[in-house]
């Protein structure tokens, strides 16, 4: 939802500040995607709505659910219960990590196949594409039997249409045209 994206960016964007400027950027992912566990969790979940909780008391379960957070990690989730925010966890996450990656020269590439792809194949397919794009790609491997075969690679807005659905549109459009 664009509205949680606009709301959670301004978050993730001072985690991430924080975490550059004491060199935990590694820490503040690891840590945020055990405090998008906690909140994923139908128990958890469940506890963070009921009315009678507290802002404090809503924090307090997802710092000792998620453990070993830094005391600036521990003030995070603090200011994000009390600001009723608990629930963008997931969504400040997936920003702090695009903005780990963009730190870190590395862009995601989303390869899209027909079939499930083993890690060792994935690997290779990145290792292959890397040059075309100059920089490292983090692959996320989504499986569309609709492709019927081959694969799609997105890296951005540029796409690699390998798909056997994809030359088969191409070759309707040059035979209709």
């Amino acid at each position: 939802m664009a509205e949680n994206l606009t709301v959670a960016r301004p978050y993730a964007e001072a985690a991430f500040r924080i975490a550059v400027s004491t060199a935990t950027v590694d820490s503040w992912a690891a840590s945020l995607e055990r405090a998008v566990i906690a909140v994923s969790d139908v128990k958890v979940a469940a506890s963070l709505v009921e009315p009678k909780r507290s802002a404090e008391q809503r924090a307090e379960l997802i710092i000792n659910v998620a453990g070993d957070l830094s005391s600036d990690q521990a003030s995070f989730v603090r200011i994000l219960a009390r600001n009723g925010r608990l629930a963008l966890l997931p969504e400040i996450a997936r920003l702090f990590e695009m903005l780990r990656n963009e730190h870190q020269g590395i862009r995601e590439a989303v390869v899209v196949s027909a079939f499930p792809i083993d890690q060792g194949a994935l690997d290779q397919i990145i290792r292959d594409i890397e040059p075309r794009f100059g920089c490292k790609l983090k692959a996320r491997l989504e499986v569309d039997p609709e492709l019927i075969g081959g694969v799609r690679i997105a890296v951005g807005d540029q796409v690699i249409d390998a798909s056997v659905r994809g030359k088969l549109a191409a070759m309707a459009h040059v035979l209709m045209h």
